[in-house]
């Protein structure tokens, strides 16, 4: 494909980060024909259920129902992703690669540490790809993104902002069962905290911030920076 300026660039330190912190706002976004690539840091190749392969075709299903135009993998380590000078500079070259107007990356204070330094590494690199004279392996132009967003994976965290997804959280919940080694058990499965209605868990709390503004269904972030909106307080247009 042209890597040439996708408009959301959503990363995860594992398959499956992504969709359960923000699948429905990625199908709004990709019906309103927003072009948007997923990257996964790791195969996670240490998950309690499903091996490597199983997981990539599970990300590869999800991706599709998704409607996103690419799903990317780093290959780093699972539970290895620490805030080196090699990481930083391989999720760099993913930004000047497909040069997104905007990223994500999981909320910084997650309970599993490879959520949180996920996101310190993208943060890093969303600085560095920016920088002119810094080097990465594709010897790409520099790219400055206009916002770092993140999205919640586990708990549940007041955001600085949501987005409707009432509409869609049918397509989330797809989009989440396609992780059947993750989310169901099987014979050869072991009990994880995901195969304990964790879908469930995640839909309830995307009902609870739909209830804060008064739809069904919605996904909470948080921003690096203010935001600049262009309603007032009264819902309309300034």
């Amino acid at each position: 494909m042209d890597h040439q300026s996708v408009d959301i660039l959503a990363f995860g330190a594992h398959a499956d980060d992504v969709e359960i912190g923000m699948a429905g706002s990625l199908t709004k976004w990709a019906a309103e024909g927003k072009k948007i690539v997923i990257c996964d840091l790791t195969e996670a190749d240490l998950s309690s259920n499903g091996n490597v392969e199983s997981r990539r075709i599970e990300a590869n299903t999800a991706a599709r129902l998704l409607e996103v135009i690419e799903r990317v993998n780093l290959y780093l380590s699972d539970r290895g992703l620490f805030l080196t000078d090699d990481h930083i500079r391989k999720i760099s070259n993913v930004i000047r690669k497909y040069r997104p107007k905007v990223i994500f990356a999981p909320y910084h204070n997650d309970r599993h540490p490879d959520h949180g330094n996920c996101y310190h590494l993208v943060k890093e690199a969303f600085f560095s790809a920016g920088i002119r004279k810094y080097e990465v392996e594709d010897k790409l132009p520099p790219h400055k993104a206009l916002y770092l967003y993140q999205y919640m994976i586990n708990g549940f965290t007041p955001p600085d902002f949501v987005v409707d997804i009432t509409d869609y959280i049918d397509k989330k919940v797809n989009a989440l069962q396609a992780y059947e080694s993750q989310f169901f058990m099987n014979e050869s499965g072991v009990q994880t905290p995901l195969t304990e209605g964790y879908i469930e868990s995640v839909t309830a709390r995307d009902q609870l911030f739909g209830k804060e503004v008064g739809v069904r269904f919605a996904e909470g972030f948080l921003s690096s920076k203010p935001l600049l909106l262009n309603k007032n307080l009264f819902g309309e247009d300034l």
